[in-house]
């Protein structure tokens, strides 16, 4: 069985939604509990998103943290960052090549896409839009609990729900066999990312 990082809450950078530094929300999310986090910033330049991961991994090693980057498996290997969160569509095995020791995420968008990135040997799939969200509105209709609950029972590996997922909903994702949750907009929009984190931990852990 895959080992997760603990607690197995993902939170996901968007710096266009971040209402302070992506370091600050992040290091306010570890401050919070959280000990997953990667960052997603595509559109940066390939010289500054690296320098920010770098930025980030130095931060997680204090927390004990697993820092990883979407897409960017170049960044990942230089700066020793723990793993790479896959596009839709991409290639787990290529990826393990290159990273044989990371920790190797992928995004899917249905049950069968899901059981297919884990056959290929994902560690884990983000399953999404679980719920509409507001981080990408327009992405397509929310699957739903049902949907998450039957790629849970039938996927070779762990399926972490993703969008539009809080505090009040995060519970019911585990409930239906998530393994643990991810979050964008809800840390990265908040007044207060530790309080958030603390409350979504809470709620995956059953506090």
């Amino acid at each position: 069985m895959t080992t997760l990082p603990e607690p197995p809450l993902l939170v996901i950078s968007d710096r266009s939604q971040a209402k302070r530094p992506l370091i600050e929300i992040a290091a306010a999310a570890f401050e919070g509990g959280g000990r997953w986090f990667s960052l997603r910033e595509k559109d940066l330049p390939a010289a500054e998103r690296r320098a920010l991961l770098a930025e980030l991994v130095a931060l997680g090693r204090r927390y004990g943290a697993t820092i990883m980057a979407h897409e960017d498996i170049d960044a990942v290997e230089a700066v020793g960052a723990a793993g790479v969160h896959l596009p839709s569509g991409s290639d787990p095995a290529a990826a393990r090549r290159r990273l044989p020791q990371g920790l190797i995420g992928a995004s899917a968008h249905s049950s069968a896409e899901a059981a297919a990135l884990l056959g290929a040997g994902a560690d884990y799939v983000t399953l999404s839009p679980i719920f509409l969200t507001d981080s990408k509105p327009g992405y397509g209709p929310a699957i739903g609990l049902d949907t998450l609950a039957a790629a849970a029972r039938t996927a070779p590996g762990p399926i972490i729900a993703l969008a539009g997922i809080g505090s009040d909903n995060a519970a019911a994702c585990i409930a239906a066999g998530a393994r643990g949750v991810a979050v964008m907009g809800e840390v990265m929009r908040a007044a207060e990312p530790e309080t958030t984190v603390r409350r979504l931990i809470a709620a995956i852990s059953g506090g």
